[in-house]
């Protein structure tokens, strides 16, 4: 009963959390408005999404995000460091194609999206089969060993949360 009116609770969630930012203000009838949205627009799209992946809340997702959001600071200062003291020649940009485990379409675009999150790195393209990513980088040393922080700081958490 409880999935068939949560068939998506991370989109319930989502939608309640954008409708209320939207409003820039908290009102009864807001949070009213929200929870319907909130409820009613997964019900409706359930059928149009039968193979959607099951998510795991909890730790897997906490630490996903607390890793994230860590390398967003701190790729940050990197970048900054990069454009206010090195020249342009001095830079080491290459093209990255990274090696996927990941299977569904939602867990390698999560990927790409974090990817594209952090400064200095950017995903480019998927290959046809899903296999494998292209991640252009702005400054590396060694790309077998950003290729390695890849799978191992983002791809094994997703492993865990698309599971």
């Amino acid at each position: 009963m409880l999935t068939r009116l949560f068939p998506h609770p991370g989109l319930s969630v989502m939608l309640v959390a954008v409708w209320m930012l939207m409003l820039n203000s908290f009102s009864f009838g807001g949070l009213l408005l929200a929870l319907f949205f909130g409820i009613t627009i997964p019900i409706f799209t359930a059928p149009f999404w039968p193979d959607r992946p099951r998510l795991r809340f909890g730790w897997a997702m906490i630490d996903y995000l607390g890793v994230v959001l860590w390398d967003i600071v701190v790729a940050n200062f990197h970048v900054a460091r990069l454009i206010l003291f090195r020249r342009n020649s001095a830079l080491r940009p290459h093209w990255l194609v990274v090696p996927l485990e990941l299977k569904s379409a939602e867990a390698i675009t999560t990927l790409a999206a974090t990817i594209s999150l952090t400064p200095g790195t950017v995903s480019a393209d998927v290959s046809t089969d899903g296999a494998f990513l292209l991640v252009h980088a702005l400054d590396t040393g060694d790309a077998e060993a950003d290729v390695a922080r890849i799978k191992q700081r983002y791809e094994e958490r997703l492993k865990r949360i698309f599971a």
